[in-house]
C-alpha cells in the first residue's frame, strides 16, 4: 500500500511538474528606441494613450497564422522597427511595423520575440491589451500542425497563470470587439479581414483551456 501511494505521489509531482514548466525559446525582434518611439505614437494616435513606456497589462490572448512558410521569413517578417514596402495597405497608418509577443514554429518549438507587457502591433483595435500569438504557416497550403496546437493550449495556459487573461480569440474575431470597452481605435474606416488562425483551431485552443473559464466572445 505505501509503495502504491508513494507512486501515486510521485506521478502527481510529475504530473506538477509538466504542467507548471514549459520551454520558451527567447528570440527577440528589434525593440530599439525607433520601434519604442512609433510604438508610443501608435498608442497615442489610435488609442489616445499617452504613456511614457510602451507597456501594456494584457487581459486577451489573440492567435494568428503567418501563411509563411517557414520559421527564418516569419521571423524576418516581424525582425525590423519599420513596416516593410510589401504592407502598404496599412503602411499609411502607422510605419510602426506588426509582430507578436510570441512565435510558435511546425514543429511546436515556442519563441519569444518581445516581452508579453511590451505593445505589439498585431490587432487593430487590440493591441493595448492582447498578447500576439503568431503560428508559421498556416491556410489550405500548409494547415497548422498538431504540435503548433498543443504549444499553443500550453501557452495559453503557461500565460493564463501569470495574467488575469479574460479573452483567447482567433484574429478572425477582432471586429466583435468593436462596440466593447476594450476597443479602442480612433478611425472606424480601418479594419482589415483576417481568417486566421482558423475557426477550428481557435475552438481547439479554447476547449483545450476551458478550465480557465474565460468570457465569451461579444456578438457584434
Amino acid at each position: 500500500m505505501l509503495r502504491k501511494l508513494a507512486s501515486i505521489f510521485l506521478l502527481l509531482l510529475l504530473v506538477s511538474s509538466c504542467s507548471t514548466s514549459l520551454k520558451i525559446i527567447d528570440k527577440p525582434i528589434i525593440f530599439d528606441e525607433e520601434r519604442k518611439h512609433l510604438t508610443l505614437e501608435y498608442m497615442s494616435s489610435r488609442y489616445n494613450i499617452q504613456q511614457k513606456e510602451p507597456t501594456i497589462e494584457p487581459v486577451m490572448i489573440v492567435l494568428h497564422w503567418t501563411v509563411i512558410p517557414t520559421l527564418q521569413e516569419s521571423y524576418q517578417a516581424f525582425y525590423n522597427s519599420k513596416l516593410p514596402s510589401w504592407r502598404p495597405d496599412i503602411k499609411n497608418v502607422s510605419g510602426l511595423n506588426v509582430s507578436a509577443h510570441f512565435i510558435v514554429d511546425r514543429d511546436g518549438t515556442i519563441y519569444r520575440l518581445l516581452p508579453e507587457n511590451i505593445m505589439a502591433r498585431h490587432v487593430i483595435g487590440l493591441n493595448h491589451c492582447a498578447i500576439g500569438i503568431e503560428n508559421v504557416g498556416g491556410n489550405n497550403n500548409l494547415p497548422l500542425t498538431k504540435a503548433q496546437l498543443k504549444s499553443n493550449i500550453n501557452l495559453v495556459e503557461y500565460l493564463s497563470k501569470k495574467y488575469t487573461i479574460e479573452y483567447v480569440i482567433g484574429h478572425y474575431e477582432y471586429t466583435n470587439f468593436e462596440n466593447h470597452p476594450l476597443w479602442l481605435e480612433n478611425d472606424s474606416s480601418y479594419r482589415t479581414v483576417k481568417d486566421d488562425p482558423g475557426k477550428d483551431f481557435t475552438l481547439k485552443v479554447r476547449a483545450g483551456t476551458k478550465k480557465y473559464n474565460f468570457k465569451p466572445i461579444p456578438n457584434n
